[in-house]
């Protein structure tokens, strides 16, 4: 299984372009951040630092378009801000979600677990609307959401290929890049996300 730990931001903005992105910590290629961006006519896009990391998000989700660049990011108690491939976003960070303290109760360990989060998947999806806490990742591989945190996105601001992006709004209507889409509220989660692959 391939395990990546670290923080998902879930973004939408005035003009209908909505920005997931992905801030990891630890993972089958060391610490990075990429970003699925799809606009206001449905146009989707990864940002991601390699070709090997595209290759493997590619394999998982599908996007319309590609773009290797370097992409940095910080994350503070009060602050995110990303940049790359055309592409910023400074982000403010408020308190925990209802959601979030709830999610806390669960013991990482357990909230983590691969059979937990299958259990638990019609529940997600009928407190979330568009939530899967596990499904296809293509391939016949299985993935697993484990999300043990969550923030809500106070503020943000955000230009793509020089254009403004307009002020915070919800992430509407959801993401279409993979089985999973992003909670219409802007939020920063924690997760450790697990990839099965299938028996050789």
């Amino acid at each position: 299984m391939d395990r990546f730990e670290g923080h998902i931001a879930g973004i939408g903005t005035a003009s209908g372009t909505r920005l997931v992105i992905g801030r990891w910590d630890t993972s089958p290629f060391g610490a990075f951040t990429d970003v699925m961006l799809e606009d206001a006519a449905g146009h989707r896009t990864l940002i991601a630092p390699t070709q090997e990391i595209a290759d493997y998000v590619g394999s998982t989700y599908t996007f319309d378009d590609v773009v290797l660049s370097p992409v940095t990011s910080t994350l503070t108690a009060d602050r995110l801000v990303v940049e790359g491939g055309g592409l910023r976003v400074v982000a403010g960070i408020g308190a925990v979600t209802l959601l979030g303290r709830l999610l806390g109760i669960v013991p990482r360990p357990l909230a983590t677990h691969p059979r937990w989060l299958a259990l638990i998947n019609p529940v997600a999806s009928l407190l979330v609307k568009g939530i899967a806490t596990a499904g296809s990742a293509g391939h016949g591989r299985t993935e697993y959401y484990g999300v043990t945190s969550a923030r809500a996105v106070s503020g943000a601001t955000a230009s793509w290929r020089d254009a403004d992006l307009g002020t915070l709004a919800p992430v509407s209507p959801p993401v279409r890049f993979g089985f999973s889409s992003a909670p219409p509220r802007p939020q920063v989660v924690s997760v450790t996300t697990t990839i099965r692959h299938p028996e050789r």
